[in-house]
């Protein structure tokens, strides 16, 4: 059964998609039409067949929207390309999802192994947008962090993407009317699947910053924007200019509704933007395995620290350590978030024992998580069995690989990463090394990460010490090293 991921594409029409952080009509954006896209989207749909895997240089840009909208049209595979990927996460990406072909803006600046992949220039005549591949047909391929190694490729098919953007459209009454606002970065979940495909499936409007600012977040909302989706770095930072600039508070209070998402958002923002604004923000909860899991609605009670009740359609369950389903709804009792239904992934590419480890014999993802549920269904996320994924910035950071570059440094035995809270960045990555020898200077083994990884990834701090404190059988115990800083 084929599965439509754009329903409105063919009778939408004026502006679709305005890349740039200036007022409607100001100098600097880029716009891209319902008509342009259309066009431009079928130039690519002509190069692609159905289910090749085509890799897209993730950056905000006309040719961006228009590959990703084309390579869905015709029932292909997109995989994401972070523009800012190490060297080393860049080519196990390459090599483990083998992509067909490339889509990049013109004159973008590859690097080698990216530029050595065969070109969709969009310049074919432009095909009919068919936009009519089966349901379980794989529609992106998005890497995860990995905490103990390389990430994994989570398949996302079109039944996932189009089942939970419809529970997001019924949480927060979301419509064609709508101008979503947001500066997301548009290779993960947030900014791709809600950012940029939620506004096209509605034949919506798409307001993206280009790159995140308070100034741009701002004017948009003071313009026509009337829905943000941020991070809580972003609501950080827009707390505090809108407590030293009116006009800041003022375009905030215009808002219809600000989501935050991607990790929790800290107790004093909540408060501060509620206090400047009359605003409330609504918090979301998920994972790339399952898209949204949980959301706070439109017209619920917006309360700090709770992601709200499943998204509709959606299974969950809290499962304690002892396997058993927890039945009670008391926001006392503490399990694993377990989610079923039809948002889920298909399957960690080309890592069936990955898979199977997490999906399990009952089909149910095990996420990791640990929360509690309230009686009125509202679920508040406390932490991970799991100490080594890092929210920072609104990036989900695995541990191991960070730990896995620095240990390349010659003067470096052992090493331990933990996250730390931060006022900003919710939680800064921390690096605690054991030198071999002489401790190297701080800032080198900084670069060293910065240069192997996504810069984003780098330790704020470096803290040298004689020996790791470590259990009886011989596993770091970070929490001691998270306390003791």
């Amino acid at each position: 059964m084929s599965l439509p991921l754009f329903p409105a594409l063919a009778g939408a029409d004026g502006e679709a998609v305005r890349i740039g952080g200036a007022p409607q009509g100001g100098v600097g954006d880029v716009v891209l039409t319902w008509d342009g896209l259309r066009e431009a989207a079928g130039r690519y749909a002509a190069e692609v067949s159905a289910g090749d895997r085509v890799a897209v240089w993730a950056v905000p840009s006309p040719e961006t929207v228009a590959g990703i909208v084309g390579v869905l049209c015709a029932g292909g595979t997109v995989l994401p390309l972070n523009a800012r990927l190490g060297e080393r996460e860049r080519r196990h990406v390459l090599a483990d999802a083998a992509p067909r072909a490339l889509i990049a803006p013109a004159g973008a600046e590859l690097p080698a192994d990216v530029a050595a992949l065969a070109r969709l220039e969009g310049t074919s005549d432009a095909a009919a947008l068919a936009d009519d591949a089966p349901a379980d047909a794989p529609a992106f391929v998005i890497y995860t962090s990995g905490t103990t190694g390389p990430p994994k490729g989570a398949v996302l098919p079109r039944r996932s993407v189009a089942a939970d953007l419809d529970g997001l459209f019924a949480a927060w009454e979301w419509t064609a009317d709508d101008v979503l606002v947001h500066g997301l970065p548009i290779f993960h979940v947030h900014g791709l699947c809600l950012g940029l495909i939620g506004p096209l499936r509605l034949g919506g409007r798409l307001r993206h910053l280009g790159a995140f600012s308070t100034a741009g977040a701002a004017a948009a909302l003071a313009d026509d924007a009337t829905l943000m989706f941020g991070v809580p770095t972003m609501y950080h930072r827009l707390a505090l200019d809108a407590a030293a600039d009116p006009t800041v508070a003022a375009a905030l209070r215009r808002a219809r509704l600000l989501v935050s998402g991607s990790a929790a958002l800290p107790v004093p923002d909540h408060r501060a933007i509620e206090r400047l604004t009359d605003q409330r923000i609504a918090e979301r909860y998920g994972m790339t395995e399952t898209l949204i899991t949980a959301a706070v609605r439109a017209s619920g009670d917006r309360r700090p620290g709770y992601v709200g009740p499943p998204v509709d359609g959606v299974a969950l369950r809290l499962v304690a350590d002892d396997g058993q389903v927890i039945e009670a709804d008391d926001d006392e009792t503490l399990g694993e978030i377990q989610v079923g239904g039809p948002t889920l992934f298909l399957e960690y590419l080309n890592r069936p024992e990955a898979t199977a480890e997490v999906l399990g014999e009952d089909g149910w993802f095990r996420t990791g998580d640990l929360a509690t549920r309230s009686p009125d269904g509202y679920v508040r996320v406390v932490g991970r069995r799991a100490t080594d994924l890092i929210k920072s910035g609104g990036y989900k950071i695995g541990a191991g690989e960070i730990e896995f570059a620095l240990l390349e440094h010659p003067r470096v035995a052992e090493v331990a990463v933990v996250g730390e809270p931060d006022d900003d960045l919710g939680e800064r990555i921390v690096a605690w090394v054991v030198p071999a020898g002489d401790a190297p200077p701080e800032r080198e083994l900084v670069e060293l990460v910065a240069t192997q990884l996504a810069p984003h990834k780098r330790p704020r701090a470096v803290r040298f010490v004689a020996e790791l404190p470590r259990n009886e059988m011989g596993k770091v115990r970070k929490a001691e090293l998270r306390g003791s800083g």
